[in-house]
């Protein structure tokens, strides 16, 4: 008998009952969803709890006193504001000194809201690139839809307008930067071949002002296997650099100068390499995997080495190596940034963030520790390119997030805005513990509860573990409000394939080695109830994209383990990922199916494929959306069918219309989608579930 795992896509396709439901926006697709979300909305919003819940969190997230989180440039802190009046929200800016007060006079910029309802079209912020030196022209980024996909024009901060006849282009995957006020890099994702096979752009040009975008000079290429490309311009003081990079997968890549003779210099790094900067005349970087420079040095993981950047332009090759940062145990770097005088690294000590300020003069590299809190999570929220301004932010699970700023390159550090609190935090406590996964590996997590919590309680367990991405400590008052205040605990669980420890914990679970995240947080989920903070009936499970695929197999290999699993924005029929776009990016995280090796350990654990009639499966609730470009609808789409089709009558769906993969846009959505996993989680963990609902023992099938 042949196994899923043995055949071939287009075989697995045809014996695909609900692939038509891979059509993002087909009648017959569409239909099927809004059948899914009626029962659904009936079942979750017509909850008695469901109404505060969405209240509170809709007063949360529009709240008039949430943190304005903003970046200085040239005198004014830039910010993005969304509340109830202004759903699709302001851009806008205001004085650094105002910034400072308890009440900012801010300035509207674009008023996103008038705009929509002007143009008849809902457009979601994107973001904005700004000519130097003055930074009052900018190429705006508004998603129709609130995908990845944008529409791009030219704006005049100055007079608050759209240039007439200035740059435009519509809605895409492209990126644009400026090279001269009258010259734009365009990363082009237009046309079928600008693109590369998961849809991102391939060539990258030159668009002079005035000349038709069609007509923009190609002067770098990627191969259309390839990831995507991009470009812009990189200052070191009053240096400036133009820079190309072909990323071939989501950790390698390669980088180039483009120099004043029209040559494209391949700058000689590692292809892993990461966490590079510009500074002071040096090349900064860091690698994913051991690699010995041209001149001896030793290069590892988790450190930080430079090299003289003008010396290589002017002879060709790398002279000497630094090391900036040794590597130390379970230190990982967050990230840098840089003021024009100061590189400031962002580091993770056993998931715990501190922030080190490097100087560079003619003795070498200095480090010092920025006088910030301990023990939660430190990141840096903005570093003035051009100035000496630079802000951190601080949170941990029960002190609300602040922002600390300097003017002075982090020396002076002051408080300038603490979010209130959310919830009474006093009853509460936020512990860090460790399980043993299958193969020894010990795996940190963290847990709050309640203090005098004496028995087991409902706990949530989140998690993620891929792509080097780690989840930190953070302050959620919408949680602390509707889960934790019911009296249920809250556990985030640090697997493999994340970035809490740096590449290795990532590599630890790539490709055919995937299990081991999986594998993590079943041991975490069995250590909590262990420890008797809950136990499996009253454990649910959540995770968002590559979460969403933790959650579903979780699901398919462990459903003894969890009463309650919700699956958001998920990846899930893993043996067709790549055709659905742009699964094809993340074949250097998950493998290729096309490839018969790699489809056999996709296979083994791709949820879709090991949906089993016979399975006691717990409450299901999958949520995704229509116009999420990033991972396609229909995986979780897929999944709730053939779960639904085996009988399996405790599944529910919810597809929202907009909002993209991260629900960007209006927050009434958003809240509403919160407020319906929490109801969700409340009944499926309670003892006593409401007789004919989906939650019950013989359920109402649709």
């Amino acid at each position: 008998m042949t196994s899923p795992m043995t055949k071939t896509q287009p075989e697995l396709a045809a014996e695909d009952p609900f692939l038509w439901l891979e059509d993002r926006n087909s009648k017959e697709a569409l239909d099927w969803v809004h059948r899914q979300n009626a029962v659904t909305v009936a079942e979750l919003q017509g909850d008695p709890s469901y109404q505060s819940a969405f209240e509170t969190a809709l007063d949360l997230m529009t709240a008039e006193d949430n943190i304005p989180v903003g970046a200085a440039l040239a005198g004014h802190v830039y910010n993005f504001w969304q509340d109830k009046t202004n759903a699709l929200g302001l851009w806008r800016r205001t004085t650094v000194a105002s910034y400072k007060t308890d009440k900012p006079e801010w300035e509207t910029i674009i008023d996103c809201d008038q705009l929509s309802a002007k143009e008849g079209v809902k457009w979601v912020f994107g973001g904005a690139s700004r000519l130097y030196p003055d930074f009052d022209h900018c190429l705006l980024s508004m998603s129709p839809d609130g995908g990845d996909a944008s529409e791009m024009r030219e704006f005049d901060i100055a007079t608050k307008s759209f240039v007439e006849d200035g740059f435009r282009a519509p809605a895409s995957k492209s990126g644009f930067s400026w090279l001269d006020k009258d010259t734009v890099i365009v990363s082009a994702a237009f046309e079928e071949d600008d693109k590369t096979q998961s849809g991102y752009p391939r060539v990258i040009k030159l668009w002079r002002r005035g000349t038709k975008l069609e007509d923009a000079t190609p002067i770098f290429e990627g191969e259309k296997h390839h990831l995507a490309v991009g470009g812009g311009v990189e200052f070191d003081g009053d240096k400036r650099y133009v820079l190309l990079g072909r990323t071939i997968d989501f950790f390698t890549s390669h980088s180039f100068l483009r120099l004043a003779s029209g040559e494209n210099r391949r700058v000689p790094l590692p292809d892993d390499a990461t966490d590079t900067a510009i500074f002071k005349g040096q090349l900064v970087f860091g690698v994913r995997s051991p690699w010995t420079a041209p001149d001896g040095t030793p290069c590892l993981p988790d450190g930080l080495y430079s090299v003289d950047f003008d010396r290589w332009i002017e002879t060709g090759t790398f002279g000497p190596l630094e090391t900036l940062l040794e590597p130390a145990h379970r230190v990982s770097i967050a990230g840098l940034a840089r003021t024009q005088d100061r590189l400031f690294i962002n580091l993770m000590d056993n998931v715990r963030g501190k922030v080190v300020v490097c100087d560079r003069t003619d003795k070498g590299w200095s480090l010092k520790p920025v006088g910030l809190p301990d023990n939660g999570n430190v990141g840096i929220s903005h570093a003035e390119h051009f100035g000496a301004s630079v802000s951190f932010s601080f949170t941990d699970f029960l002190t609300p997030s602040s922002i600390i700023w300097s003017d002075d390159d982090g020396e002076m550090l002051q408080t300038v805005k603490s979010q209130p609190a959310r919830f009474d935090a006093s009853p509460y406590i936020s512990e860090q513990f460790e399980a043993r996964s299958r193969d020894g590996t010990m795996i940190p997590y963290f847990v709050v509860r309640r203090r005098d919590q004496t028995g087991p309680a409902p706990a949530l367990l989140y998690g993620y573990g891929g792509f080097e991405v780690p989840l930190l400590p953070g302050y959620a008052g919408i949680r602390g409000r509707l889960w934790l205040d019911k009296g249920n605990a809250y556990v985030q669980a640090n697997i493999r394939g994340g970035g809490e420890f740096g590449p290795a914990w990532h590599q630890a679970a790539l490709k055919g080695k995937r299990q081991k995240a999986f594998d993590d947080f079943a041991a975490v989920a069995e250590d909590v109830v262990r420890r008797g903070i809950t136990t499996a009936a009253q454990l649910g499970i959540q995770g968002g994209s590559n979460g969403g695929l933790l959650t579903g197999v979780s699901l398919t290999q462990r459903p003894d383990l969890f009463g309650a699993v919700i699956i958001d924005v998920p990846l899930l029929d893993m043996l067709r990922y790549t055709e659905l776009p742009p699964g094809a990016s993340w074949i250097a995280e998950y493998g290729d199916p096309s490839k018969p090796e790699e489809a056999a350990w996709l296979g083994v654990y791709s949820p879709y494929q090991h949906v089993a009639a016979d399975a006691a499966y717990p409450p299901v609730l999958l949520m995704t959306s229509t116009a999420d470009d990033r991972v396609h609808p229909g995986h979780a789409r897929k999944m709730a069918a053939r779960l639904q089709a085996a009988g399996h009558g405790r599944t529910m769906f919810f597809e929202e219309t907009e909002g993209g993969h991260g629900g960007r846009g209006d927050r009434r959505p958003q809240a509403a989608q919160t407020a319906m996993r929490y109801v969700f989680l409340q009944r499926a963990l309670s003892t006593e579930p409401k007789s004919g609902s989906r939650f019950s023992e013989n359920p109402v099938l649709d």
